[in-house]
Formats: structure tokens, C-alpha cells, sequence
């Protein structure tokens, strides 16, 4: 069975329909379902796009509306999670998933839903530490915070998926589980996306919650966007009972030109099961007995776990799931039951401020089935599971708790509008036998990737076959799966070396070793030390795996950090000092430089007590004129390394749609 995978949406469906039809055509294959991993952009009409936390410049309908009105219908089965640019009041109504046009169908906060056999799983939104234990609180009309915290992933929703116990085969995710470059090519991340190094070198990238539940439910494969990068790895799970399961794990692009958005995967499935989304009854039990657990206050509520008086072992029997069959009739198709709870768009219509706050009669029938407590019903007062008076108590009370915890989540930065990536401080810790590199025979998957080059500012310009590229081969999973070998490889060899090897990622390109070292706390403690100490661990990590090579040449950081030494070389040796700056291939080499650096600066300091010193007014006026240059932008000559840093900013500001 032919699945398509799509990264970033941001409502452009008719152009990743446009590709999805023309890979059919020129492969002559079948694409059975199309998966969408996020900022899918469900607008129906002007008032929702009143609830997207973007600039206002990005407020588009794009192509959606289209399919909402019955204007199109879906070619395609469709499938998708939610992100963070998203129509949340829309897909607030659809709490545990539903269709929100006819053949598109979202998961909702979370959820496993199966496909022709196949188990699929997924996670709305991205990860946002200060809200993660609080609850499901927001709705319309939005102001400023709860339009941003609505998508924030919560615990809640983490926890019910983390009763699984049967295996899941597909997983999506918006966000990164966090540490997962670990298990690809980092090389060649970083050198497509630079301003990753600090979070990546920090453990910082990626979703602390996401990690937890890959580790937990160990899927076949996850896929994932938000980073607007093809990314894919592989994670070699600990062996359990003389099983290995591995996840392979893939991330897209946003549909733009020229850019990896899409890609087309054999997966085996059960002939004998129908190719239409049947609700999953392991799920359907642990929204059942998980549903007193549902917070919708602002109150930071955590999830039971081992020693609480509380039960917090939900995990599904046999009798859970017979019981359910017999509540459905032992009929688990999902009904094509969509139905419009908003106007279709009308372009004369004037702009709203915003939507009103509306049940959906999918969610009423899914909660009159399972007892479920229906959040938007509750809000409107129409919900018995939850009294208004009691709601209004436990919110106020959690106002207080919140304001005296959100403070103290270190880096908890407010959003950005123009920022796409949101980092937390890591609160999971994984055994290093998770993050191990162990040998499997089973990376020879083949890929067809399509990738639709139309201009973006004509939405509605004719199709082009032509300017698809599309290649028919892509092994990137088995080059992962050789580098890890080569990894054990070198890993074993070297086991009895007490050596701080942390990990080793090669890069296919160029064949060099890139191995990262923990490093001391003297190292860090000193900054010039600190410019040698990416140089030094690479030396020191090359020494122990026996390479000869001792400078990368296809490395572009290390390059222009040698042309800047070079320069600054020339110009002391001009001006009479001598100072030295190049690559240590040594501890003594490294101390020698630095003494040298050390002597430089006091001779550098005595200079300058000599000279006269500026008064108050042609200091005041030097500086002015500098920042009047930094402000209009002609300041002097910038340093190799404001020149990295505005090119990262450059790249970061044209990647990241806000």
C-alpha cells in the first residue's frame, strides 16, 4: 500500500493534491492515504482566520475553504495532526478527532485511529513547558496568550497515550521527540540549518514529551515536520525479550518550491481489512476510563504515575475491548458524518472579529457513545460532566498556582511571531541503552519523493508538471544504517579506551568522523579555551578511533575560522606583536596559545594606559555615531563572524512562516 507523508501544510492542499496526481501518473502507482504532519490551516471563512497565531500578512484562506464548501472534495483520503499555525477554534470543536471536510479527517489532541490494518497514532501541537501540565482551559474568543497557548501540547494528553500497549505502526508528531539528530546525519542537518547548533550541542531541539513517548511505544515508523527540514534517522530500541524493534523516523518540508515536502512509502498491510479509517477500540477504552482525568482549568494538574493514591494503570484488557465491540454493534467504521458548523467563505462578506463558540455533532455522538465529557459543551454550560460553579473555582484557583510557576520555567521565552521553533529544558531522562547503535539488516526501503515548484505568489497558477523533480531512489535509510554499523564498529574496538565518547555521527559526504565529547568544567569556564574546544574534541575523537585525517576539509565552519585567524595573524604581525592562533593539536600546543593570547592582552592594556584618554563628550559622540551606523547599517567592516551570524538570522527569517 502506497502511503504519501506531507510535511508542513499551511493550507496549500491543492498543490500537494496537484503533486500527489502527477507522481501517480509518471510512477503508475496507486496513493491509498495521505498523511499531513501539522500547520494544516483548516480555514473556513475570514472569521477563523481571526484565530491563527500568525502576523497578520499571513492571514491567508489559501485552498481549504475550497474543500469545506463542497466546492473540491479531497482526491484523496486525508489524515492529518494539528500544529501551531492552525485554525484552533475549528479544530477545538474535534477534541478527539473528526472530519473536518468530507475525505479529510483530523486526529484531534491525540489519538490512534487504524487504516487498512495499519495502526496509526499521533500528537497535536508543539511543545511548551509552563502549559504542559495545565489544562485544556482555552476557547473563543481568543485574546493574545490563549491564541498561541491553545496548540501547546498538555501531559494529559501524553499520558493516555502513554497506556499503549499494543504495537503502533505509523506515529505523527508536529514537533522533533528531542534527541533525535542523535540517530541521522547531524553533519548535514547543521549545514542546512545552522542556527540548530546551540540547541543541538545543548540537547535542546526537539520535544521532551515526543521523546518520552518514542521510547514508550517504539513505532515502526514517526514522522514529524515544524523544522521545515528532510531529516530522516533511526532509532535502534533496547532488545526486549530477544526482540529489536527500530522506528524509522522522517521529517519534511513545508510545500514550497524546491523544497523535500512530500514523500511516498510502501507499507505492508492486511488485504483483508477495508481501505477506510476504522476507530481503534484500544484507544476508544483509554479515552473511556481516562476521561475523569480531563482537566479544562488553568490549573497545573499532574498525572497519577507509581506511588500515587490515585489509579494510574489504565492499560487495556481483552474484556475493555470486548466491551467496546458490543457498545459499537462490533462495528468500528468511522461515519462519514461531516457536517458544517460555520458559514462557507463569502469574499463580501466583511471581516469578524471573532467566531462564536459552537459544539460539534461529531464530538456529541462520539462522547454519547464513550461518556465522554465534551470541553467546547461544557463552556457553552450544555455539559453535566463538569458543574459550571465547580469549573469557575478550580479556574481561579489556578490562576494563582499558574502565575507562581510559570515564572520559574527557565528559557520559557515568549513566542516570537516571526520565530517557528519553540525550546523547553529537558525533564526526561533516557537510559544511554536506548540511545545505543545496534546492527539490523532491514534498511532497504525505497522512497519516491515529489517535490512541486510553483511560484508562491500566484496560489492559483497552472500546473506544471514539468517543474517536479522526482527522484526514484533515495537509500537514506540504509547509509543511516551503515554509519551506525561502522559507529558499533568503532564503539567496540574501542571499549576498553576509558575514553568520554559520547557519540559518533558520520557523514555520508565527505566519509570524515564527527565525534562529540563531553567537555570540563574548566573548558567551559574559559572563553578562549572555549573558541579551540569543537577543534580539540574532534582531534582527540579521531585519535581514538585510529583516523589519520587531521582537519576535515569539506568543513565550511572550520574553514572560515581559519581565514579569520589567518587575517588576525597578518594584521598583528604588522603592528609589531606576535601572536599565533591555529588549530591545537595538542594539550601543550592549546596552553602555549593561550599563554600567548594572555601576554598579548597586557601588552595590548599597557598600550592603551598610555594613551591619552578621550573626554566625556568625544566618548559620548563615538559611541553615538556608532550605534547611529549599526542602526542605519553602515557599520565598518563586519567580522567573519557577524557575517555567520546575520546569514543564519537571513536563513532563519525566509525558513520559518509565522
Amino acid at each position: 500500500m502506497k502511503i504519501a507523508v506531507e510535511g508542513c501544510c499551511h493550507g496549500e492542499l491543492d498543490k500537494i493534491y496537484e503533486t500527489l496526481e502527477y507522481i501517480e501518473k509518471k510512477n503508475s502507482i496507486k496513493i491509498n492515504l495521505l498523511l499531513i504532519c501539522g500547520d494544516f490551516q483548516a480555514v473556513r471563512n475570514v472569521s477563523d482566520l481571526q484565530c491563527m497565531a500568525v502576523p497578520q500578512h499571513y492571514q491567508k484562506l489559501n485552498t481549504f475553504y475550497k474543500y469545506y464548501s463542497g466546492e473540491k472534495k479531497a482526491p484523496y483520503l486525508t489524515v492529518f495532526i494539528g500544529g501551531n499555525h492552525e485554525a484552533s477554534n475549528y479544530l477545538q470543536e474535534l477534541p478527539y478527532g473528526g472530519w473536518v471536510a468530507p475525505n479529510i479527517y483530523y486526529m484531534g489532541y491525540a489519538g490512534v485511529i487504524q487504516f487498512a490494518g495499519i495502526r496509526i497514532g499521533g500528537l497535536s501541537g508543539i511543545f511548551k513547558g509552563r502549559d504542559y501540565n495545565k489544562g485544556h482551559f482555552e476557547h473563543v474568543p481568543y485574546d493574545n496568550e490563549t491564541k498561541r497557548t491553545v496548540y501547546h501540547v498538555r501531559s494529559f494528553d501524553v499520558f493516555r497515550l502513554k497506556q499503549i500497549s499494543r504495537p503502533v505502526d505509523i506515529f505523527l508528531s508536529h514537533d522533533w521527540p528531542r534527541g533525535i539528530y542523535n540517530f541521522g546525519n547531524v553533519n548535514m542537518l547543521l549545514k542546512k540549518k545552522q542556527y540548530f547548533r546551540e540547541e543541538v550541542e545543548q540537547d535542546r531541539l526537539g520535544s521532551p514529551a515526543s521523546k518520552d513517548l518514542l521510547y514508550h511505544l517504539k513505532p515502526e515508523y514517526w514522522f514529524a515536520a515544524h523544522l521545515h527540514v528532510k531529516f530522516p534517522a533511526i532509532v535502534q530500541h533496547q532488545e526486549v525479550d530477544g526482540n529489536q524493534k527500530q522506528t524509522k523516523f522522517l521529517s519534511l518540508d513545508k510545500c514550497l518550491p524546491r523544497r523535500k515536502f512530500l514523500q511516498i512509502l510502501d507499507i505492508p498491510h492486511d488485504v483483508e481489512k477495508p481501505m477506510k479509517i476504522e476507530l481503534d477500540p484500544e484507544w476508544l477504552a483509554i479515552l473511556k476510563s481516562t476521561n475523569h482525568l480531563l482537566n479544562l482549568t488553568k490549573m497545573v494538574r499532574y498525572m497519577p504515575g507509581p506511588g500515587s493514591n490515585e489509579k494510574w494503570d489504565f492499560t487495556v484488557t481483552k474484556e475493555d475491548i470486548n466491551q467496546i465491540l458490543e457498545d459499537f454493534g462490533g462495528d468500528l467504521s468511522l461515519p462519514e458524518n461531516f457536517e458544517k458548523t460555520a458559514p462557507v467563505h463569502n469574499p463580501n462578506e466583511p471581516k469578524k472579529k471573532s467566531p462564536p463558540l459552537v459544539t460539534n455533532p461529531q464530538t456529541t455522538l462520539l462522547c454519547t457513545m464513550l461518556d465522554l465529557t465534551d470541553p467546547n459543551a461544557v463552556f457553552l454550560g450544555k455539559d453535566s460532566h463538569i458543574k459550571l460553579e465547580t469549573l469557575s473555582v478550580l479556574e481561579s484557583a489556578g490562576e494563582t498556582e499558574s502565575e507562581a510557576t510559570e515564572g520559574d520555567d527557565e528559557g520559557d521565552d515568549v513566542e516570537d511571531d516571526d520565530t517557528e521553533y519553540e525550546s523547553e529544558p529537558s525533564f526526561i531522562s533516557v537510559s544511554g541503552s536506548e540511545r545505543s547503535f545496534l546492527s539490523s539488516s532491514n534498511a532497504d526501503e525505497s522512497f519516491i519523493s515529489g517535490c512541486l515548484n510553483l511560484s508562491t505568489d500566484d496560489q492559483n497558477a497552472s500546473f506544471n508538471p514539468d517543474e517536479i523533480s522526482i527522484s526514484d531512489e533515495e537509500d537514506e535509510f540504509s547509509e543511516i544504517m551503515s554509519a551506525q554499523k561502522e559507529a558499533q564498529k568503532s564503539d567496540s574496538s574501542d571499549e576498553k579506551l576509558a575514553s568520554p565518547l559520547k557519540h559518533v555521527n558520520i557523514d555520508s559526504e565527505s566519509s570524515s568522523l564527527n565525534t562529540s565529547l563531553r567537555s570540563s568544567e574548566d573548558e567551559k569556564s574559559s572563553p578562549v579555551k572555549s573558541v579551540f574546544s569543537d577543534r580539540k574534541t574532534v582531534l582527540m575523537s579521531r585519535s581514538l578511533v585510529g583516523t589519520e585525517s587531521d582537519i576535515d576539509d569539506a568543513d565550511p565552519e572550520l574553514l572560515e575560522m581559519m581565514a579569520a585567524q589567518k587575517k588576525l595573524q597578518a594584521s598583528t604581525s604588522q603592528s609589531g606583536a606576535h601572536l599565533e592562533l591555529a588549530v591545537p593539536n595538542s594539550d601543550e600546543e592549546l596552553e602555549e596559545i593561550l599563554r600567548e593570547q594572555k601576554s598579548f592582552k597586557q601588552q595590548e592594556g599597557s598600550v592603551k594606559e598610555s594613551s591619552p584618554k578621550p573626554t566625556q563628550d568625544e566618548s559620548k559622540g563615538d559611541t553615538d555615531k556608532s550605534s547611529q551606523k549599526r542602526n542605519e547599517g553602515t557599520e565598518c567592516e563586519e567580522s567573519p563572524q557577524s557575517k555567520r551570524l546575520k546569514r543564519r538570522n537571513q536563513q532563519l527569517y525566509t525558513d520559518c512562516d509565522s
